[in-house]
Parts: C-alpha cells; sequence; structure tokens
C-alpha cells in the first residue's frame, strides 16, 4: 500500500489545454484526464509539406514555426478546436478554409489535422509546473515570470522556493479523488518561452538562457497518467512514497 509522504502540500491552482499543438490555449475549471493526457490536449496540430508538426523548435518530427503561438485555441463542445486568429476570425480545425488562413499566417503551406499515427507530445503527456518552480525562476531573471510561458496543463501551487517537482520524478501523484500520474522526466525548454502568447503573455528574451543557467534548461515535469480521472481547479496534491 502506498502512503502519501510528507511532500510539499499542493493543490491545483490553474488548468490548462492546448488543443491545436504549439498554439495558446485555454484555461479550464474542470477536465478529465485519460490514458492520452487531458482530454483534447493537443489532439490536433498544424502539419508542413513534409508531415512535420508545427513546433517551437525542429527535431525529426517536428518543425519550428514561428507565428503559431500568435493563435489560439479552444475545444469545441463537439471535440474540433476552434482557431482564433490574430485578426480576429475564429475558424473550426475542419473548416477547409483554415489550411490557406493558417499558411498565410506562418509564411509556407501547411495544413491542420487531427493526431494520426505520430503523436503530438514531446516526451510525455501531462505537464506539471510548481508555484515553487515559478519563484525560483523570478528570482534568477530578477522580474516576475508568468507560469502561462511554460505551457503547463497544470500549475501546483506549492510552498517554498526551489525545484520541488524535480524530486517527484519516478514517484507517483495522486490529484483530486481519482487521478494518479507517475512523473517521467523533467522538462527541457525550447525558445518558445521566450516568446509573446495571444493570452497576454509578453515577449521575454531572457527567460530561455536565464533557465538554461540556473537549471539546466528545463521547468517543471511531465507525467504519464496512471490511473485515469477528473481534475479540477482547487484539487488536493498528493506525492506517494
Amino acid at each position: 500500500m502506498t502512503v502519501p509522504s510528507p511532500a510539499p502540500d499542493a493543490h491545483v491552482l490553474s488548468l490548462h489545454r492546448y488543443p491545436v499543438k504549439s498554439t495558446s490555449g485555454e484555461a479550464l475549471g474542470s477536465v478529465d484526464v485519460d490514458v492520452r493526457g487531458l482530454v483534447g490536449d493537443r489532439a490536433w496540430a498544424v502539419r508542413d509539406a513534409d508531415g512535420k508538426l508545427g513546433s517551437g523548435k525542429s527535431t525529426k518530427r517536428f518543425r519550428r514555426m514561428p507565428g503559431l503561438l500568435d493563435l489560439a485555441a479552444r475545444l469545441g463542445d463537439d471535440g474540433v478546436p476552434v482557431l482564433h486568429l490574430p485578426d480576429g476570425t475564429d475558424l473550426r480545425a475542419d473548416d477547409p478554409a483554415v489550411h490557406a488562413a493558417v499558411s498565410e499566417h506562418v509564411g509556407r503551406p501547411v495544413t491542420v489535422a487531427p493526431e494520426a499515427d505520430v503523436s503530438h507530445f514531446d516526451d510525455g503527456p501531462v505537464h506539471l509546473v510548481t508555484t515553487s518552480t515559478v519563484r525560483a525562476v523570478e528570482a534568477a531573471l530578477g522580474r516576475p515570470a508568468d507560469p502561462r510561458r511554460f505551457r503547463p496543463n497544470l500549475v501546483l501551487g506549492t510552498d517554498g522556493d526551489g525545484y520541488v517537482e524535480d524530486a517527484w520524478i519516478g514517484r507517483e501523484v495522486a490529484i483530486g479523488p481519482e487521478l494518479v500520474l507517475r512523473v517521467l522526466m523533467a522538462m527541457p525548454r525550447c525558445v518558445m518561452v521566450n516568446m509573446a502568447q495571444q493570452d497576454g503573455v509578453a515577449a521575454d528574451p531572457d527567460v530561455l538562457q536565464t533557465v538554461a543557467s540556473a537549471h539546466d534548461t528545463t521547468v517543471g515535469v511531465l507525467a504519464e497518467v496512471l490511473t485515469p480521472g477528473a481534475v479540477a481547479v482547487g484539487d488536493a496534491v498528493r506525492v506517494l512514497g
């Protein structure tokens, strides 16, 4: 039987979902989490002519595509994302007009498509950041850092300072009455943490270098889902021994 450890007291401070990968997302009061992650999270992505997914970095799967954070996505009632463009236009992700609109914005031919054979996640489906870590980043940066800059799924309110969630790697975390996660690894960061987001986060060119110097270019952790369940703002968080 696992017993709750005397880990830092924590609660879910905010929840965030990004229905289209690498675009700005939406804040939630509650959400269901299945084995894939938050329902609807990064379920769609922008793809270039080579089939690579629009991202903040270029890898075998991803293509760096500046401009995506200028777009914001929310999940429609039927599970199809709605993209909000900088000119105020709203387009469903399955609207044929969305391809030309996003292509014009990012300056290359792209399509918007649901997940198929290639996972839209970088290294894990659920991204956690604690307020202790945010305070540590702020201390290194010398000014406030909005946690949304790091594009977490869950911001967890914790006491104290330091990168407390690093100590959770390899451990299970129970959130609310049902959800259980296993923390896999520290979350590596890319240049996206410097960029402005449509939800009001301003550009800051110093964040990535600061994080690189202060904490080996990682902020927060990635986790997998062991036991699916609903999660809501205010839910208690327990680290299991």
